[in-house]
């Protein structure tokens, strides 16, 4: 799903709908959202009926304390902003993380430290699920819930590579996503995100999202654009 341009949430989407492929076990459809003549969105979904095989893989699931044991991202933020010689730059950027309104749970299982400077594993473990009570409802729901949950975070896992410089700017260029077994997006997964390469004012990240029977349920993809600030040694010209 490549992004073209941000949307206006306050003009109405209009969503057009191209019948690409319809077979009989795999469809496809093209939708491109519109805002002011413009596309801003294009997805491509493909959809297949429920088939059965005996050629049957997945890796293994990271072995990690349980949710239970874990602290909130919001509790470890409170933790930190307890701290009396927290400089007070750091103080501002918790803050405005936590005045956010995020409708996600998040544990992270190894929280990286924010005030290092060294450059760390781009790689992060995260127990989210949504906040609130969704029930057993249609599949889509979920999988539309589980969408917005993986893009959270996500990109922010090159960036932990990269502590030194200050981002002046980050957007997803694409997501994709693959669906391979039933959950629910308002219980516990574990988020395991990497990010294998960075170059050009680009990133990829990958990512898995575990159901806690060890299931594998969903793979994710994305690309995005950095744009960090100038550091003194660098030409601004």
């Amino acid at each position: 799903c490549p992004f073209s341009v941000p949307g206006d949430p306050k003009v109405p989407v209009l969503y057009k709908v191209e019948r690409t492929r319809t077979g009989k076990s795999f469809s496809v459809r093209s939708v491109k959202a519109i805002q002011h003549g413009k596309p801003i969105f294009t997805c491509q979904a493909s959809f297949q009926l429920s088939q059965g095989s005996p050629v049957q893989h997945q890796f293994t699931m990271p072995s990690v304390p349980p949710p239970e044991e874990l602290l909130t991202q919001e509790e470890l933020i409170q933790k930190f902003l307890q701290n009396p010689n927290l400089a007070e730059k750091y103080k501002k950027h918790l803050n405005k993380i936590q005045a956010e309104d995020v409708p996600i749970d998040i544990k992270p299982v190894n929280p990286p430290d924010i005030f290092r400077l060294e450059p760390q594993e781009p790689k992060q473990l995260l127990w989210v699920r949504a906040r609130g009570y969704i029930g057993e409802t249609d599949m889509k729901v979920h999988c539309c819930v589980a969408a917005y949950i993986s893009d959270y975070a996500f990109l922010g896992t090159a960036l932990l590579r990269h502590p030194q410089y200050h981002i002046k700017f980050m957007a997803s260029l694409d997501h994709s996503m693959w669906f391979h077994a039933p959950f629910r997006a308002d219980h516990w997964m574990l988020y395991e995100c990497e990010s294998p390469w960075a170059g050009g004012c680009r990133g990829l990240v990958q990512g898995r999202l575990w159901r806690r029977d060890g299931v594998l349920a969903v793979t994710c993809a994305q690309e995005g654009v950095f744009r960090v600030e100038p550091t003194p040694n660098q030409s601004k010209l």
